[in-house]
């Protein structure tokens, strides 16, 4: 290292879950089955790839910045104005940026772990200081939160429902929460599993005129399968999204993924298959799970975190020997667990007999 020093070097690096292209690189295994990174089986609607595909003969112009179609798409899904939206590249991307637009040096972003690691990452590349107090049985313990909360806080991340732990809390709580936090403190909602979550988990977009400060950040990773399009929003205050449009990309959407989004959004026969297709995957999982004695955690997301009552990487390296991806609950300070993404039937069979065969060999 040269002595340039700056917080990048300070970082760990985000390691997210491994893909085909890496496995087949490293490994020479074709033909995987990836439950790693919580995708959509059935893939995109059909109505995005058209759009998508109508939408690549003007790519050699620049898209509008500000996303102003899918903005208002979105504004009348639900109720809001235009100015309540924002719109960037992927939820990770407004995460990313919540800290950069409102946190000053030495200010502190509160949240609880595990959970998903950009916080962290958001809170110290914006020059705060992040600071994380324990889950309470595995969900996000907003009543310990509200305890937590100092002097210099100035944000507070709450995922829900929970990555990596799958669990939620009501929306009776959250609005309990946010009527107890001071109203300077900005209150982050991660809702990228929203649409998975039973109803009653989220209490947006009704709260956002009553609690301003609230923010609630979604995505079209997951349900609507556009995760390799990377099209993330906030539902906001007009003050909120005015701040976050001053530091986002000039142009963080592109005009193909914009247009694929919009059309996605309009799909309904598409996403009611997919949170079918979950809901089914997800019974037959837990029912499997429970005749082997498995002990997992009840999910309101299209994941499964699976304990394992031993270390997780040997069984994770000998899951993607087998040519099964999963997510190790390691880099998130759970060493005996893993996370499993409820996807195709034939994809959480060859996991199930991947893993009875892991397990035995480890005995």
């Amino acid at each position: 290292m040269r002595g340039w020093g700056g917080r990048g070097f300070l970082l760990p690096p985000y390691v997210p879950g491994k893909s085909l292209e890496e496995l087949e690189r490293e490994a020479g295994i074709r033909d995987a089955a990836k439950l790693a990174s919580n995708e959509n089986p059935l893939g995109p609607s059909p109505r995005a790839l058209e759009a998508a595909a109508r939408s690549l003969e003007r790519s050699h112009l620049y898209p509008e910045g500000s996303c102003p179609d899918l903005r208002r798409a979105l504004a009348e899904r639900y109720g809001l104005d235009p100015g309540n939206v924002f719109v960037s590249n992927g939820a990770d991307n407004v995460l990313a940026l919540l800290p950069l637009a409102f946190v000053e040096e030495g200010e502190e972003v509160l949240s609880a772990g595990p959970t998903f690691p950009v916080y962290r990452r958001a809170a110290l590349l914006a020059g705060g200081v992040y600071r994380e107090i324990p889950l309470e049985d595995f969900r996000f313990p907003l009543s310990s939160l509200l305890r937590a909360v100092g002097p210099r806080t100035k944000m507070v991340f709450v995922c829900n429902p929970n990555n990596p732990t799958g669990t939620w809390v009501e929306g009776e709580e959250v609005e309990d929460f946010l009527s107890r936090l001071p109203s300077e403190i900005l209150a982050v909602f991660d809702e990228a599993y929203i649409e998975y979550a039973p109803p009653g988990v989220s209490p947006f977009p009704a709260l956002l005129r009553r609690y301003p400060n609230a923010i609630s950040v979604r995505t079209f990773s997951k349900a609507y399968g556009l995760a390799g399009m990377r099209v993330g929003y906030a539902l906001a205050a007009e003050e909120v999204v005015e701040a976050l449009d001053r530091v986002r990309d000039p142009f963080p959407v592109s005009r193909v993924a914009e247009r694929a989004a919009l059309a996605a959004l309009e799909d309904e026969e598409h996403l009611g298959k997919t949170l079918r297709l979950n809901a089914e995957a997800r019974e037959f999982l837990c029912r499997e799970l429970d005749r082997r004695g498995w002990r997992y955690l009840p999910t309101a997301t299209n994941f499964l975190l699976i304990h394992l009552g031993r270390p997780a990487d040997p069984i994770f390296q000998g899951l993607l020997r087998r040519g099964v991806i999963v997510r190790p609950g390691t880099g998130f300070g759970l060493g005996g667990w893993i996370r499993v993404t409820l996807g195709r039937r034939e994809d959480l069979e060859r996991f199930l007999r991947a893993l009875d065969a892991e397990v035995g060999e480890a005995r």
